[in-house]
């Protein structure tokens, strides 16, 4: 059985045939309602969503928490009911936070169900009335008209002068002229004799027949892709699960070995049971989540102020690990407001200044502005583009345009150069496929005309001159002129008058040709700036449209974009991974091939994020790692599937995006390496004291009060702490490389071992010299507050010293160390405290100690610090430091396949 042909590819009575439709009459009421029973609403079906209870329980769903509530099942069923409380306590407030904190449930379906539906113009039973699109079904007759939404797939039967904006599906950036004629094999952005669902009607009128609906459509397909496409996980949080579940297995090991250990040397159960408690809460690095999380929505915070706002929390990291940017065109590094730049008339070229549909800026000629009234070539030539016009500018909340983008352009070069008062139009030839112009007749007798070159050129007898006297038509010079133009990818129309012979326009009396306006869709301001800076970065910019190969090479150019265009077809003919990484520009992208783009970089190790603002781009910037949409011009389709909206449509937002998502993820990484040494020590602490047969030196409510007092107000300075100066000049992180480095490891590991010496070692030497368990085990727990406190100091800085200069740039990491010594001095002091952690006084001997051992770890790691930074210069390139910078922004390295990358030391 073989497939019937595509409808774009039949004639339009064959599928009117087909789908048993009516091209006069329409279907009759009976009909449409058993087509509506059998084939269903013409809706998009919506996602279902996780409701608010499971996506708090989801946040139950870590190894380490597992580990957390069994530790606080056995701390109850051992009698120690606060202690088990405590531990639960903190369990939700954890869950807490990450609710509160967790990202809108994804809507884009539902956005892009509300798209569809609208009213719909039908005939049926022979009657045009208005119906709600959920009610069309195959075979209606659908009528458009200028400024309607495209119900469903229509298979248009007539189109009178009829356009379509279609950007938001294919990302074509001009309106689509629309006909009637039956196609060979053509893409989805240039099947003229097709109207989709969900794209705007501009100008003209048309009708159409219901060929597809709901999930059929187009607009259906990339419903099904966001349907299909899985959320990505960030590398942050990539790294933080394996980090989780390796610190799982470690910590379940080390509480089994422990008890085994203790009761074979002959100690009860019931003691060994709390020991494996104490060492599996104190090796549970708590204060993670909340100082991951509160560093994350302080980023976010920074981000909005910034014209950015951040819907999913490890968006913000995502972006500093980011080693290539998608960008879509239209919209994106474009204004998507077509902007005359060059006139030819009288045989003169002339410049225009200004972008956009704003009418500010000038036309100049020779480096000097022209005025209009003393150039009448030029002067006809924009009042020609002025009276042959369907669109209307207009001002509200910046200037914009209501009609076809082309003609918009038109009405902003004439009023640049001051040019107005149009006589009245009385009669209208409108442009068709087969007419292939536009003619107007105005009050005072001109007829004025616009269309492509060769057409108007076929229509002209002469010219005007420079003072609009008639001169000999040089065709040649006219289409070489026309033709230069193409070559920088403008669209060029030709502009031509006559004097009618009468009150009515049937065809264009013999016309003067007067002249050629090019426009084209300009960049943004800043687009090139931004594109710079991030290759300065090192991140990669690619750049994705649905315009033509030619359209694309030249904005590429301007953008900073250059090298091989590559189509949407050559990406899906088995085109090698590499030459896709090699290219910057792709041309004539659907829905499908973007998104194919994307996942074929993320198969070759890149972090992408997606830039776009259109329906056709939801799909993709779903798949990305990280998903930025348009705020202004962005459909509800694309911010919805996005995890970041920029407010202000500005390309350039991306790179302060990047920056602040590169000072987030060193925080972080200076967090994890500040904190882990509690963790471990206080495992290496329980371990020594259960093999050595000596008490427990510290209790499991002891170990939490450490894990979510000291670690946790200590720990939120860095959530503060000021961007490396010249963290824009280093390359992205190679995204395989672990969370943390070997050299960060080996600092971990020292202080880990010297809280173990000193922890251990003075609790011993205290309880051989008299005190009691309650001031020996205080002791352990303000050796280890101490001590993270001068560790605070090494870690603000990753490569130098920064003791006072990191107080001075953070005022926050004076007040939590205030802070700290004042909570440390409650826990030991008030007799409250004494009795619910059951802690003691100390003396003035105890706390020189204690502060001798934290000073000496201070020492020990700016010793290790000098070292490394002498015995590998790359250390020096890291977060927190005002190192020499690497050559060329840091783009002398690359990782695997091109990539990028940072220095291997580079977390």
């Amino acid at each position: 059985m073989t497939t019937a042909p595509a409808p774009y590819r039949r004639t339009a009575d064959a599928v009117v045939r087909e789908f048993g439709g009516d091209a006069s009459d329409g279907l009759s009421s009976g009909e449409a309602a058993r087509r509506l029973e059998r084939d269903g609403p013409n809706t998009l079906p919506a996602a279902r969503g996780r409701g608010p209870v499971v996506r708090f329980l989801l946040q139950f769903n870590s190894p380490l928490i597992y580990v957390l509530l069994v530790s606080a099942a056995v701390t109850g069923l051992l009698g120690e009911h606060v202690d088990a409380l405590v531990i639960l306590g903190v369990v939700v407030v954890n869950a807490v936070v990450g609710f509160v904190q967790e990202s809108r449930a994804e809507k884009a379906l539902g956005a892009l169900a509300a798209m569809a539906r609208t009213a719909a113009l039908v005939v049926r039973d022979g009657a045009a009335r208005r119906v709600p699109s959920t009610e069309l079904v195959c075979g209606d007759l659908v009528r458009l008209e200028a400024g309607d939404k495209v119900p469903a797939d229509l298979r248009l039967l007539r189109a009178d002068e009829f356009a379509v904006d279609e950007s938001a599906l294919t990302g074509e950036s001009v309106p689509v002229a629309k006909d009637t004629a039956a196609q060979d094999e053509a893409a989805l952005a240039d099947r003229t004799g097709m109207a989709f669902s969900g794209t705007l009607a501009t100008s003209g009128s048309a009708a159409g027949l219901v060929v597809a609906t709901g999930a059929d459509t187009e607009l259906g397909g990339i419903h099904r892709l966001v349907q299909g496409t899985g959320a990505v996980q960030t590398p942050l949080t990539r790294k933080i699960a394996h980090f989780s579940k390796i610190v799982t297995v470690a910590i379940l090991a080390l509480a089994a070995l422990t008890f085994l250990i203790g009761v074979l040397r002959g100690r009860g159960a019931t003691e060994m049971l709390t020991a494996a408690v104490a060492l599996a809460v104190g090796a549970i690095p708590e204060g993670l989540p909340a100082v991951v999380t509160i560093t994350l929505a302080l980023g976010v915070s920074r981000m909005v102020g910034r014209g950015a706002i951040v819907r999913h929390l490890p968006a913000v990291e995502t972006l500093g690990s980011t080693t290539v940017i998608c960008t879509d065109k239209t919209g994106t590094l474009t204004r998507n407001q077509m902007t005359v730049t060059a006139v030819t008339a009288g045989g003169r070229d002339y410049t225009v200044t200004g972008t956009g549909y704003a009418p500010t800026g000038t036309i100049r000629r020779d480096g000097r502005d022209a005025d209009a009234a003393d150039h009448p070539a030029l002067r006809e030539t924009l009042l020609a583009g002025l009276g042959c016009n369907d669109a209307q500018l207009h001002r509200r909340d910046g200037w914009h345009i209501t009609g076809d983008p082309t003609e918009g352009a038109l009405l902003t070069s004439a009023a640049k150069a001051g040019v107005d008062g149009v006589p009245d139009r009385v009669a209208t030839l409108p442009f068709t496929a087969e007419r292939r112009y536009m003619a107007t007749l105005h009050e005072d007798g001109a007829v004025y005309v616009k269309g492509p070159v060769e057409r108007i050129l076929e229509l002209c007898e002469d010219a005007a001159g420079p003072d609009g006297a008639p001169v000999p038509l040089d065709r040649a010079a006219v289409t070489a002129r026309a033709e230069a133009y193409g070559g920088q990818a403008l669209r060029v129309l030709a502009f031509a008058r006559g004097r009618a012979g009468g009150s009515g326009l049937d065809e264009p009396p013999p016309l003067t040709f007067l002249g050629l306006q090019a426009m084209f869709d300009p960049p943004r301001e800043d687009a090139a700036r931004a594109v710079r800076t991030c290759h300065d970065a090192g991140v990669q910019v690619k750049m994705i449209t649905g315009d033509h190969a030619a359209t694309a090479r030249a904005i590429g150019t301007r953008v900073g974009l250059d090298g091989e265009v590559m189509t949407g077809a050559e990406l899906t003919s088995g085109v090698s991974a590499e030459r896709v990484q090699a290219t910057t520009v792709f041309a004539r992208v659907s829905p499908e091939q973007k998104l194919r783009l994307v996942q074929i970089l993320q198969d070759r190790g890149h972090v992408i994020a997606m830039t776009g603002d259109g329906v056709n781009d939801a799909p993709a910037l779903k798949q990305a790692d990280i998903g930025v949409a348009m705020g202004r011009a962005g459909t509800d389709a694309a911010k919805e599937s996005a995890d970041m909206v920029l407010t202000g449509d500005d390309f350039a937002s991306i790179e302060k995006a990047v920056e602040e998502g590169r000072g987030v993820f060193d925080n972080l990484v200076k967090f994890i390496v500040w904190a882990l040494p509690s963790n471990i020590g206080l495992g290496l602490v329980l371990v020594a004291a259960i093999v050595a047969g000596t008490a427990l030196p510290v209790l499991p409510l002891q170990v939490l009060w450490l894990n979510m007092t000291a670690v946790l107000v200590l720990g939120l300075p860095f959530s503060v702490e000021p961007k490396d100066e010249h963290i824009m000049r280093r390359p992205p992180r190679d995204p395989s490389l672990p969370l943390l480095t070997r050299s960060m490891t080996l600092r971990i590991l020292v202080v880990s071992g010297i809280l173990l010496t000193g922890a251990f070692g003075l609790q011993h030497w205290e309880r051989a010299h008299g005190a009691t368990a309650e001031v020996a085990q205080t002791i352990v727990v303000n050796v280890f507050a101490l001590t993270l406190l001068t560790y605070l100091f090494n870690c603000l800085s990753l490569d130098r010293p920064m003791l006072w200069h990191g107080v001075r740039r953070n005022p926050w990491v004076g007040a939590s160390v205030l802070a700290l010594i004042a909570i440390q001095a409650l826990y030991t002091y008030a007799p409250f405290m004494n009795g619910l952690f059951h802690s003691a006084p100390l003396g003035a001997g105890a706390w020189a100690r204690i502060v001798v051992i934290a000073a000496v770890s201070y020492v020990v790691i700016e010793i290790l610090k000098y070292v490394q930074s002498r015995a590998d210069p790359a250390l020096r390139r890291q977060g927190g430091g005002r190192s020499p910078l690497p050559a060329a922004g840091g783009r002398e390295k690359s990782g695997a396949g091109g990539k990028p990358f940072g220095p291997e030391e580079e977390p």
